[in-house]
């Protein structure tokens, strides 16, 4: 009996040692982690996805949000970063020129409309946009035009009115979207030029005008995999889930288009 039950014993430790194998394995230990680099205007809506990519698949998402040409700057300095999506085709094209990214996984993931904003208490009223122009305006915020997208697309627009110059001692440059719908927001100027999707999210503003899309470039949103990406096949998963219905669905939630 005794050395039955030694036996038994045995059975069991070898039994629960096995297990002990298998659960280290497929457990948290080896969740996948992926670092994606992301243009500040997609926070919210990819929060949003992380909740649900997250709980269907084995992997920890990792954002990291900031304006288009300094997340570009970041991984040209070497940055680790598996996947990249930017506010604008140009930056995305300048990590191309650079073989930083695996060409055949680049693909448009969502789009904007670039819109003008006041605080919600300004007297300021909807309005086209020359129109608005000759009201008496001291701070006008967009983001700089070197390093933010929006800040570009607004530059492009002022031009094509033929009133950059003249507006350039007015201007307030902001390192990225999210801090020109602060300055509205506080007042520390009377207008600014965001994406419809952020100054859709805020009850501090209202939206004055929307700018006509043939007076600046595509507002698009370009993702790609790095080449020295850690993780290349849970980026590819992840990029291809961001173009899915569900991805999709959340995106115009926020007030992004197709």
């Amino acid at each position: 009996m005794t050395v039955f039950i030694l036996l038994l014993i045995f059975c069991i430790s070898c039994s629960n040692e096995k297990q002990l194998s298998i659960n280290e394995s497929s457990g948290k230990k080896t969740e996948q982690s992926l670092v994606i680099s992301a243009a500040i205007s997609l926070t919210d809506a990819l929060e949003d996805i992380k909740d649900i990519y997250e709980k269907e698949h084995d992997v920890e998402l990792t954002f990291n949000f900031g304006g288009s040409g300094t997340l570009t700057q970041q991984i040209q300095q070497g940055a680790p970063v598996d996947l990249f999506i930017s506010a604008n085709e140009d930056w995305m094209d300048q990590l191309e020129e650079k073989d930083l990214l695996v060409n055949h996984t680049r693909t448009n993931i969502t789009a904007n409309r670039l819109v003008a904003i006041a605080n919600e208490k300004s007297s300021l009223q909807e309005q086209p946009i020359d129109e608005l122009l000759t009201e008496n305006i001291d701070k006008i915020a967009i983001g700089n035009p070197e390093t933010v997208p929006a800040g570009k697309y607004a530059k492009q627009s002022l031009n094509h009115l033929n009133v950059w110059s003249d507006l350039n001692p007015d201007l307030i440059f902001a390192k990225d979207v999210r801090q020109v719908l602060t300055y509205v927001e506080t007042g520390n100027a009377d207008i600014g030029f965001v994406y419809e999707s952020d100054a859709l999210m805020s009850s501090q503003i209202k939206i004055l005008t929307t700018i006509d899309q043939k007076t600046h470039d595509s507002i698009t949103y370009p993702g790609a995999i790095l080449t020295e990406a850690n993780n290349f096949d849970e980026a590819e998963q992840f990029l291809k889930f961001l173009k899915s219905d569900t991805a999709q669905k959340i995106f115009e939630h926020y007030g992004f288009t197709k």
